[in-house]
């Protein structure tokens, strides 16, 4: 289906978007537009790349302009820009609605003007029951892609929602990692916090699936195991060989919960089972509620949402080999230093 097409990547210098700009770089698509508003970190991707089906086109997701720019000529939009670091997010909320909330309504509003076919778009578990900016942030997003999606005849609109991706920027994968090699404690918030812990690979395997399959307004969630921080950074000091470093316990911080939520108890009672994803179904009612029956739903009282504490438990030996999955970690064990994963 992509080839001889255009795709956009927006935050096409991030983590998401580098992984997805792996995974197409050698198919038959014509060319891949990166969008994002670092100009340094597209520099370093035109050398490392060196590849003439990449363009790069500076701009940022606040500015319509700027995203009409990019847009036009494009088949496929993965949408991935965004703010991302919780505590951040926590003192300057108002940017995370800027970017997260009225980006997304930025590109989608251009992908629909341009005649897009379809986008897909990254969410995260922190939008489910949110509690910190971030999530909050976030929720709205997943809120305006269902609305807009309602609107638009010709282009499909969905998003895929993930939890923890190692190693990535922002991880605590790296910051653990630099700790010890520095002869440093390892600073753990709550030994007891869990977290869905998935590769980069695998995020990009249901970006692929959104694209091929996913119709108006679905949201895709990626199944994956979790850990507590405490079996992770044991598994880290293992791998590195130093089993008796030292952890310390500093406490949560702003905007922390103990465990994530990849699928609420009300997602669940409509999600469908796909094997390695769910997929939720928009609500699409419209604003006529006499149409519909006002009572309770009992099958949500009954429903138990996908959570971190309640999915598959990885222990340190577990950990360990999802670890060594990761490129980073390849790296480090062989006693080389690389970024986080790009």
């Amino acid at each position: 289906m992509f080839k001889d097409s255009v795709l956009l990547i927006t935050g096409g210098t991030g983590s998401f978007g580098n992984a997805v700009l792996r995974r197409f770089l050698d198919s038959d698509i014509s060319e891949i537009r990166i969008f994002s508003r670092d100009e340094k970190k597209q520099d370093d991707m035109r050398k490392k790349y060196n590849n003439p089906k990449l363009k790069f086109y500076i701009g940022d997701v606040r500015d319509y302009q700027s995203v009409l720019n990019a847009v036009r000529g494009v088949n496929f939009i993965y949408h991935a820009a965004a703010l991302k670091q919780v505590p951040s997010c926590e003192f300057y909320p108002i940017e995370a609605v800027k970017t997260n909330v009225l980006g997304t309504e930025n590109v989608l509003e251009a992908a629909i003007s341009c005649g897009v076919e379809r986008v897909v778009c990254l969410s995260t578990d922190k939008a489910v029951y949110p509690i910190n900016a971030m999530g909050i942030s976030k929720a709205m997003m997943e809120k305006v892609i269902v609305a807009k999606s309602r609107n638009s005849n010709s282009t499909v609109i969905c998003a895929t929602r993930y939890g923890n991706v190692m190693a990535s920027r922002g991880s605590v994968i790296p910051l653990f990692v630099d700790q010890i090699r520095a002869g440093k404690p390892i600073t753990i918030t709550d030994p007891n916090m869990t977290r869905f812990m998935m590769t980069l690979d695998d995020a990009v395997d249901l970006v692929l699936y959104a694209f091929e399959y996913a119709s108006q307004g679905e949201i895709f969630v990626q199944k994956a195991p979790a850990a507590t921080i405490e079996v992770l950074g044991k598994a880290l000091t293992g791998l590195l060989e130093v089993p008796g470093h030292d952890i310390n316990i500093i406490g949560t911080r702003h905007g922390e919960k103990l465990f994530e939520v990849l699928l609420s108890r009300e997602e669940m009672v409509a999600a469908e089972d796909l094997g390695g994803y769910y997929r939720i179904p928009p609500d699409l009612r419209d604003l006529n509620y006499d149409k519909f029956f006002e009572q309770g739903e009992v099958q949500i009282s009954d429903a138990e949402e996908y959570n971190s504490h309640n999915t598959t438990r990885l222990d340190i030996s577990g950990m360990q080999d999802l670890l060594m999955k990761l490129r980073f970690m390849q790296a480090i064990t062989r006693g080389e230093y690389v970024e986080p994963e790009e």
